[in-house]
């Protein structure tokens, strides 16, 4: 009886503890948006339509010190908090990936401020990766990062940063000297390899897990006077894609110029047994130059590919690599989809079988599926790269020594709900089909920034052994793990 009466009196209650939470958060007079809103909504709704978390409120402070203030409301009311900068995490992490979470969505803080004397910049969270290519060209300036202009900066750069001129500059995380932070005790923190050696190493790969960065302070490069996109796309059938596999594998592993950043894109071919195979990529210097590279490659490939090139400035490159536009706002605003990504080891390259089975699955499987699909093998390594050249315990981001970064991607017809059965077995059988064509203890890993809700080993593929230090600093700087998230760092 009496524990029916303390029932009634909790239940009772719990309305008021809402109440108070949202009048805690009225209070302070951040803007925000509440369930029954009219613009919840829209500031609630995901960019993969296959997640339906509904927040608590989406809060859109203006500065560090509003920030400190939701954390501090979060802390009292023991609420999840999460950072949106982008929105556009492929499993919707930047919603909390569960619903009843405190959303700080980081638009406002949208400044880019560059010192050119210095070669560094500041850059607020709240900035997607157009806006901060656009500021950094305009003084003459550059920062290796993804294609999307969309994407939002500080996801991006706190779980890698990947791009067509990492091989020459690295990822994006390798560029931050400084982190502006919000912790878990709603202090406001400039985090530095000096101030603090264990959380800066922390943030440079897991930084969602330990803290709301406001601003990142990043060393920058200066833009390439010239830079060219060139793409060869041919249509082969399973052994002669098996062999533009190989050859391409084969040709990254000689001393190609760090100027060179490519990916090779399938998609589904013109008839079953066939595939789409087009090398994309950027040449950041002298267009003269590019055929000599390229020459040792396409000599091991079918003659007269369908051949694009522009040749521009640096910025015109980026905007051709993100489909001809640096608007932020996303062409569409919404996908249903899976993704899945593998990061092959330099030292165990793909071999001939699984090359052959990937060629063979997707000509095979992926013209008989009816996914709206695409998968991408991303140059990453080879000699010389920038980002296998950084230490593996420099930084917690773990994967050092890969040679490439696969992307599987499929949207459910359509692009809508609800994502197909079969599509989840589409992408698995891709994976499958190399993983499990390659040594039992093939050292594979996945990259972050491709985040997998299906990923069972993905503490193993993500983090490998840095999760153990990672752990023990969350446990320090996160106890009640108040930023928390599928694929979150657990203390």
């Amino acid at each position: 009886m009496l524990f029916a009466k303390l029932l009634v009196v909790l239940a009772s209650a719990l309305p008021t503890i809402a109440s108070t939470f949202k009048d805690k958060i009225k209070r302070t007079g951040i803007d925000a948006t509440f369930p029954g809103d009219p613009s919840y909504l829209s500031a609630s709704s995901p960019f993969n339509l296959r997640f339906t978390w509904k927040p608590a409120v989406v809060t859109y402070p203006e500065n560090p010190e509003e920030v400190s203030q939701l954390v501090q409301i979060a802390v009292q009311y023991n609420v999840q908090v999460v950072a949106l900068s982008g929105g556009h995490s492929y499993i919707a992490n930047g919603l909390g990936g569960q619903s009843g979470v405190l959303v700080v969505d980081l638009r406002n803080l949208g400044k880019v401020t560059v010192d050119s004397s210095e070669g560094t910049a500041v850059i607020e969270t709240g900035n997607r990766l157009g806006d901060v290519a656009t500021a950094l060209a305009n003084a003459g300036r550059a920062l290796p990062h993804g294609t999307c202009a969309y994407v939002g900066i500080g996801g991006h750069a706190a779980y890698g940063g990947f791009g067509f001129t990492s091989r020459q500059w690295g990822l994006t995380l390798d560029t931050i000297i400084a982190i502006n932070v919000v912790l878990a005790n709603g202090t406001i923190s400039r985090v530095t390899n000096e101030t603090d050696p264990d959380l800066f190493w922390a943030f440079r790969g897991a930084g969602g897990s330990f803290g709301l960065v406001t601003s990142y302070e990043v060393k920058t490069f200066p833009a390439p006077p010239s830079a060219t996109v060139f793409e060869y796309q041919w249509f082969l059938d399973i052994a002669t894609a098996a062999k533009g596999i190989s050859a391409f594998q084969s040709f990254v592993q000689t001393d190609i110029p760090l100027q060179f950043g490519a990916e090779v894109n399938f998609e589904k071919g013109q008839t079953s047994g066939t595939l789409s195979f087009t090398l994309v990529g950027g040449w950041y210097a002298p267009v003269q130059g590019l055929q000599a590279v390229l020459a040792p490659f396409l000599r091991q490939m079918p003659a007269n590919p369908e051949v694009t090139l522009n040749t521009g400035t640096y910025l015109n490159s980026v905007r051709v690599l993100a489909g001809g536009s640096l608007d932020t706002k996303p062409p569409e605003s919404h996908d249903t989809f899976y993704v899945k990504s593998l990061m092959t080891p330099t030292n165990s390259p793909m071999s001939d079988a699984a090359v052959l089975a990937l060629s063979r699955y997707l000509s095979v499987e992926g013209f008989a599926s009816q996914t709206e699909w695409f998968v991408q093998l991303e140059l990453y390594g080879g000699r010389n790269s920038a980002i296998n050249n950084v230490p593996r315990d420099a930084t917690s981001f773990v994967n050092r020594d890969s040679l490439f970064t696969f992307q599987f991607y499929a949207s459910s017809p359509g692009k809508v709900p609800p994502y197909p059965q079969y599509g989840f077995t589409f992408l698995d059988g891709a994976v499958k089909s190399v993983v499990s064509n390659s040594p039992a203890n093939w050292e594979y890993g996945a990259y972050p920034n491709y985040v997998d809700d299906m990923l069972l080993d993905w503490r193993l593929r993500y983090y490998g052994s840095h999760y153990t230090r990672l752990q023990a600093l969350k446990k320090k700087y996160d106890p009640r793990n108040l930023f928390r998230f599928p694929t979150g760092i657990d203390p």
